[in-house]
């Protein structure tokens, strides 16, 4: 026993302080958003942001998710995180964080030291964990919590005609902001504490206690301040995406069907006057589609009964009656990209040869006709413009693409794709094909080129399960 026990120690980060547990909460009852811990969060589930700060980190001996849900235990052992199935007891609405982790420490006896992360707490960083840690290590703190430094004036609530008074300023001396080092206000991502102080004192915070301070831009809890599509726009700019790889996106390669249409394209009327169409997805009806080389004259515009959307008919003399059917906020979309300097390349399969001339001639990319496998055509054009595969970004939509997806510095799916391709991406669009996908993921891209954000391939995409 006592050799097992030394052998343990010696396994440990940290065997001055024994065993170190991340634990992250997460109920499957959430009142204001149903499974809100995996919702899908900026392309990733909520939960997997802090997951990915916990693991990376690497001061953990042990990272869990402890939760009552099905579907988010699935997710938290798809990103190497182990699972406490805790009790009803402990899953009722009115069950505390604390009643929560005192059963995880009475059935993981070995844990000496828990850090409680927010799972709402996207934009928290590997450093911040590293740093609160640290003064449990080193300089023998007993709990530690994050906080924000807030520049407020409060002012005390009263009743009705009666008056209010400061509590936090002299308005006869009100200080300038620059002149105010503010308030620590705790924000609620992250809260180590001993065994000793949970299980005995019944406290996260307590003994000899400090805290660590979080800039205001990776202070984002969704829970109280903030609405989805904000935190979306903030864990992009603020976020933590991995490490080692930075991705810088030169070259945009998108399969027509499936991500820019929502079926595949097909061709009608005679040889001589051939038309082609594609059946476009569901768009909003206000919005247009994009055509290109072509004058007003030559082009009408009418509401189609099945995309609910609308469709152009060009008629000139190289086109002769070619129409297609495409969501306007994905052309602006891949439009925006070249103006930022990534090229853009279609891809079409072999059954569709016939429509590279006349999609190249509307759009102005470059459009490529690729086998059932497009690895190999996608290689080649790689090699060609000298780039590497994190210079990539790809959208693709069938199992045929998923090693494309998970070579490409960035890449994403539409809301529909195959289920391969889905596990093989970085970042899955709400919207389907033909209906913003693509536009979602290149403003993904934009925000991603533009910051520059370090990224590592492992720890961006879910482990895949076995015989999957």
């Amino acid at each position: 026993m006592a050799a097992r026990k030394q052998e343990e120690a010696g396994s440990l980060k940290y065997p001055e302080v024994g065993h170190v547990a991340a634990l992250i909460l997460a109920r499957g009852g959430s009142k204001g958003i149903r499974l809100k811990n995996i919702k899908l969060l900026a392309g990733v589930p909520l939960i997997c942001w802090v997951l990915r700060a916990a693991i990376d980190s690497d001061v953990f001996d042990s990272v869990w998710v402890s939760t009552d849900h099905d579907e988010i235990a699935k997710v938290a052992k798809s990103w190497w995180a182990k699972v406490h199935r805790r009790s009803e007891k402990v899953s009722r609405d009115d069950s505390t964080s604390l009643e929560t982790i005192q059963e995880f420490l009475r059935e993981n006896p070995e844990v000496t030291v828990v850090c409680n992360i927010q799972a709402t707490s996207p934009c928290l960083h590997p450093s911040h964990l590293k740093n609160a840690l640290k003064k449990i290590t080193e300089d023998g703190y007993d709990s530690i919590f994050s906080v924000v430094r807030k520049r407020h004036f409060r002012w005390k609530e009263v009743e009705n005609g009666s008056f209010t008074e400061p509590e936090n300023l002299n308005p006869a001396k009100c200080p300038r902001r620059q002149d105010w080092n503010g308030e620590l206000i705790e924000n609620g991502s992250l809260y180590f504490a001993k065994r000793r102080l949970i299980m005995k004192k019944r406290r996260l915070q307590g003994g000899r206690v400090a805290y660590v301070e979080m800039k205001p831009e990776h202070s984002v809890d969704i829970d109280m301040d903030i609405d989805w599509p904000v935190a979306e726009q903030r864990v992009l700019r603020y976020g933590y995406f991995g490490r080692r790889v930075t991705v810088h996106p030169r070259l945009m390669f998108c399969e027509i069907s499936g991500c820019l249409t929502k079926g595949r394209g097909h061709l009608s009327g005679s040889l001589d006057r051939p038309g082609v169409s594609f059946a476009g997805g569901p768009c909003d009806t206000d919005s247009e589609v994009f055509f290109a080389n072509v004058s007003d004259s030559e082009v009408s515009s009418a509401k189609s009964r099945d995309t609910e959307g609308f469709s152009v008919s060009i008629h000139s003399r190289d086109t002769e009656g070619f129409s297609v059917s495409i969501h306007s906020r994905d052309i602006e979309g891949l439009r925006n990209l070249q103006e930022d300097d990534v090229q853009v390349v279609l891809m079409i399969s072999k059954e569709d040869v016939a429509l590279q001339h006349p999609l190249k001639m509307m759009t102005g990319w470059e459009v490529m006709v690729v086998e059932e496998d497009p690895l190999k055509a996608v290689q080649s054009m790689v090699e060609k413009k000298k780039l590497k595969w994190k210079n990539v970004a790809y959208m693709g939509c069938e199992a045929a693409s998923a090693r494309c997806l998970q070579l490409a510095g960035l890449s994403a799916t539409p809301a529909d794709a195959h289920p391969k391709a889905i596990k093989a991406r970085m970042f899955h669009c709400k919207h389907g094909g033909g209906a913003g996908a693509v536009w979602e993921f290149a403003e993904y891209v934009l925000l991603r080129k533009r910051s520059a954000v370090p990224t590592a391939h492992y720890n961006l995409r879910p482990r895949q399960q076995s015989g999957s």
